[in-house]
């Protein structure tokens, strides 16, 4: 009898989703000069992508709703964070109109509602082959 499958761990693939936007981004905005809006919606849809696509690939199921809930809130924390700590730098240099702060939330935001669109049963349904 085969051992049950060990759950995945979400931490994890959040660390990595949050890597992959951050390296992903020096890529665009460094390499490629793709500029702001492009550049943050651009990789955000591709590491959502990217995260379907691996767990659909290593799995070979859906994921549960937990799974899905807790990998959305560690990759909106990590995020969060990460922007938090970006937004800190920016006020040092100079204080951002609320236009500007408005427009940061909205680039931060991008990520977590990217992967909320892709991570989800209907998407990876399709990437999933039925058991025979």
């Amino acid at each position: 009898m085969a051992a049950p499958a060990r759950p995945p761990a979400m931490l994890h693939w959040a660390l990595a989703a949050s890597a992959a936007a951050f390296v992903l981004n020096l890529l665009l905005r460094g390499l490629l000069r793709v500029p702001g809006v492009t550049a943050t919606l651009l990789a955000a849809g591709l590491v959502a992508i990217g995260v379907s696509l691996l767990f659909a690939w290593r799995y070979r199921r859906v994921p549960e709703p937990a799974e899905r809930i807790r990998l959305l809130l560690f990759y909106t924390a990590i995020m969060l964070f990460l922007y938090a700590a970006l937004f800190g730098l920016m006020l040092l240099k100079d204080e951002p109109g609320s236009m500007g702060q408005l427009l940061f939330l909205l680039h931060c935001l991008s990520y977590p509602l990217a992967l909320g669109l892709c991570f989800t049963p209907r998407f990876i349904g399709r990437l999933v082959k039925p058991p025979r």
